[in-house]
């Protein structure tokens, strides 16, 4: 019987080879150009790069998760479409400093990362859960010196101009926020003005009713950017736009996550969806919405960088690739006169 040739590489991998063995395709025929024709403000990426399904959409060749979580990256930055990635991982735990210093090496001085804050940071612990046992014995949510030591600090001297920004993706909060949105977006806000200045932060919300002036005035005041992003929980990006106002993301950087099927939950995708390799389920309408989105951000002067999930339609890189196609599209239809 033939060896694997996954397996064989993955040896080689081991003994010190590089993103080489995996390697990178190019293009479908009719995208050949458009990377150098999207505005260069622009950037795409997915949620990770560790996906073997990916093999003949990214990469050249089939290998493991944990090859690709080694050596992948590398790879997947010289996929000419591809030129952010966000970092998911640190969602669960921080990253030291020399780690965020690999990927900076990994990938060319152009790539940007989105790197997510460490859930503690976002999530409220409730007291008056059942099951006390599992609580942290340290509440983390929105401490400030716990951010700017465990999250800005290794990311800003790890990546150095290769971070896009840093994103504080909150949960769907509870009671008391959820009936009194002040009282988050005031905490929000005293938060993000403590930190240092220089990165760009972002912020993604799963509560529509925290969407208004107070919330875009606690992004204003320090810079920070509204993250707009699909998900079943909350309106559709351009909603959001209407919702939260230029003054939420004029600032800098705009982050656009296309995260969730709007019919579907997390595990539901998942399941549908594995092993990542094909659109599942279309999504034109969110498609179109992200597109309009972008056409206005960019406009306004921002850069944007839009992180597709493999979960939105099935595949995130051709989600990305029908993105390029629509925005490619509107480009070449004629402009109404003045």
């Amino acid at each position: 019987m033939s060896p694997d040739p996954s397996t064989q590489i993955e040896l080689f991998a081991a003994a010190g080879t590089d993103a080489d063995l995996i390697g990178t395709v190019a293009l479908p025929a009719d995208l050949a150009g458009l990377p150098d024709a999207l505005p260069p403000g622009l950037r795409f990426g997915t949620s990770s790069w560790t996906f073997p399904g990916w093999a003949g959409l990214v990469y050249a060749q089939r290998v493991g998760e944990q090859l690709l979580a080694r050596q992948g990256l590398g790879a997947y930055a010289r996929h000419p479409m591809l030129r952010a990635v966000c970092v998911d991982r640190t969602f669960y735990a921080p990253l030291a400093t020399e780690e965020f210093r690999q990927y900076a090496r990994m990938v060319p001085p152009d790539f940007r990362f989105v790197v997510k804050a460490h859930a503690a940071l976002t999530t409220p612990i409730d007291r008056q859960a059942r099951n006390i046992a599992v609580m942290p014995d340290v509440d983390r949510f929105l401490d400030l010196p716990y951010a700017i030591e465990r999250i800005v600090t290794p990311a800003v001297e790890g990546l150095g101009e290769r971070l896009g920004a840093l994103l504080f993706q909150f949960p769907p909060l509870g009671l008391p926020y959820a009936r009194e949105p002040q009282l988050f977006t005031s905490a929000l806000g005293a938060f993000l003005e403590g930190l240092p200045r220089g990165p760009q932060y972002a912020v993604e919300l799963r509560n529509r009713e925290m969407l208004g002036p107070a919330y875009s005035d606690a992004l204003a005041r320090s810079g920070a950017t509204h993250c707009f992003n699909v998900h079943p929980r909350m309106p559709g990006v351009l909603e959001q736009a209407t919702a939260v106002g230029e003054a939420g993301w004029l600032s800098g950087t705009v982050v656009v996550r296309w995260n969730l099927h709007p019919q579907q939950d997390y595990e539901a995708a998942r399941e549908r969806y594995f092993p990542f390799d094909r659109l599942v389920d279309p999504d034109p309408g969110n498609r179109a919405a992200i597109a309009t989105l972008l056409g206005t951000v960019l406009a306004r002067g921002n850069e944007a960088i839009v992180i597709a999930n493999n979960k939105a339609e099935g595949c995130a890189p051709l989600s990305l690739f029908g993105l390029a196609r629509e925005l490619d599209r509107r480009s070449r239809e004629p402009q109404p006169r003045p």
